[in-house]
């Protein structure tokens, strides 16, 4: 199963300050089939590096990336269902043609066939993973009119399955949604950055005790909820559903 994480603090940060947790959350969460990163430039831009290798096996990317300064990151690491979908097209995040927002999900999205075969018949399917179905979705659904919680709600709604989501705008604006009961979300701090990040596939807090023992202010988002982290990486949660899923809702999906 993918690992990823949103960060987001008010003054600018070296991204690599949050290397050492990355690769801790690569290891740990055996997620070492591809990885990438979005931030916000300081020009107010989106900017995106991908890689099929390992986040541990790619050190010119991760320096290159780590020299970089920002407010506000999405860091994916790839563990995916289907190893025959390794590849540059599958390999998240997932960029907004409009450079609107970046998109990442992990667990499985299981009502894709329609909607696939949609977006395949118009020409915007390079890949053979679920996500890049839910990052079309978002481009269609995405207003400057719907909030992003609701959005993220709607598209787990829409697409069923275990998901978790995570998505930063080009405002700087970081949102993560627990939709996946088999990977459960937290967030903390790690020193005045904030973070909110999956939990290395483990029912519990380990998550604390292997890849971020420093972390402060720690907390489980529930399951059905959107958090999004403000400038200063203070965590504010949304329910942005009538319900979150029941079990039944969310039955037979593997991630």
């Amino acid at each position: 199963m993918c690992e990823h994480y949103v960060a987001r603090a008010e003054e600018p940060f070296r991204i690599d300050e949050l290397w050492d947790f990355t690769a801790r959350l690569e290891q740990y969460g055996i997620a070492s089939f591809g990885w990438g990163a979005t931030w916000l430039g300081d020009t107010g831009q989106l900017h995106t590096h991908l890689d099929t290798r390992a986040f541990r096996d790619d050190p010119d990317g991760t320096a290159r990336v780590g020299r970089e300064r920002t407010t506000a990151l999405l860091v994916h690491l790839r563990r995916p269902s289907k190893l025959s979908t390794l590849g540059i097209p599958d390999t998240q995040p997932f960029q907004d043609p409009a450079g609107r927002f970046s998109f990442s999900h992990n667990g499985d999205l299981r009502l894709i066939a329609e909607w696939r075969r949609r977006y395949r018949d118009e020409g915007r399917i390079q890949g053979r993973a679920d996500t890049e179905v839910g990052a079309r979705w978002l481009e269609d659904a995405w207003s400057s009119e719907r909030p992003v919680p609701g959005l993220l709600g709607e598209l787990h709604d829409t697409l069923g399955g275990l998901a978790n989501l995570a998505v930063l705008t080009q405002a700087g604006e970081v949102h993560h949604y627990a939709g996946n009961r088999e990977n459960p979300v937290f967030t903390f701090r790690l020193a005045r950055i904030g973070l909110a990040s999956t939990g290395i596939y483990s029912l519990d807090r380990s998550l604390f005790r292997f890849v971020a023992p420093e972390a402060s202010e720690r907390a489980v988002v529930r399951v059905g909820t959107t958090v999004r982290l403000e400038a200063d990486g203070r965590p504010t949660r949304f329910v942005p559903r009538a319900h979150a899923a029941s079990p039944s809702e969310l039955a037979g999906a593997h991630a």
